[in-house]
């Protein structure tokens, strides 16, 4: 399972690429207000800090025909390669506009998922990641692991070859049982994913190497 950083935050964002094995960013409209930058500065500065990574930027044109032209102007206008992918939310133009940025040439992330047969659709219209969101699920009394499962053993069962990329997670054991239903990608906060990285008792083990070391280690380097 690959990682992917849910946030704008720069300073965020470079601590996670320099300690972490992070594949991307992905990003959206409440993400973006919330680094308080315009996209014309926010996308510059993500791409200087993730390099050839994914970058995955949200569309908020509603009409297919529109969300296709916005999809190609950001890649013209921030000259993106093939680490761009276009988030489509999966309303009915969405479903439509899927296939028209595929036929583009431009790679897609179906967001805004909530069912199974939302991400059957999106990934029959050409999507490359489907994004059910999972605490927004749990927080309608739903559940949102089994979602994800639903998803993953429906596209092995059917030999579909869109990519699951979980998101909206609240705490660690979301992502924990997301990967144990085959989830092939998670995006969450900085939060989250540090605390995915870290436990205390590996800090305590640490801390007990460095005193057993004293006296002992006594090759210099």
């Amino acid at each position: 399972m690959i990682y992917l950083a849910d946030t704008a935050n720069l300073d965020e964002i470079k601590e996670l690429f320099k300690y972490l094995p992070m594949e991307g960013v992905t990003t959206n409209p409440s993400i973006v207000k919330s680094a308080e930058k315009p996209l014309s500065v926010i996308i510059p500065e993500l791409q200087k800090c993730i390099g050839n990574k994914m970058l995955h930027l949200q569309i908020i044109s509603e009409k297919a025909e529109d969300i296709l032209r916005e999809a190609k102007h950001y890649r013209d206008y921030f000259d993106l390669k093939e680490n761009f992918y276009v988030k489509i939310p999966v309303t009915k133009e969405g479903y439509k506009a899927i296939a028209m940025v595929k036929e583009a040439g431009m790679n897609v992330t179906a967001t805004a998922i909530f069912t199974q047969q939302q991400a059957f659709l999106a990934a029959n219209a050409g999507a490359d990641f489907v994004a059910p969101y999972v605490n927004r699920l749990d927080n309608i009394s739903s559940h949102g692991i089994d979602v994800v499962a639903d998803i993953v053993k429906g596209f092995n069962i059917g030999g579909i070859k869109s990519k699951v990329l979980a998101a909206s997670f609240k705490n660690v054991d979301q992502v924990y049982r997301v990967s144990m239903v085959g989830c092939h990608a998670v995006t969450a906060s900085y939060d989250v994913l540090m605390a995915i990285a870290s436990h205390p008792m590996t800090d305590k083990s640490v801390e007990d190497f460095i005193k057993d070391s004293k006296k002992y280690y006594d090759v210099e380097y």
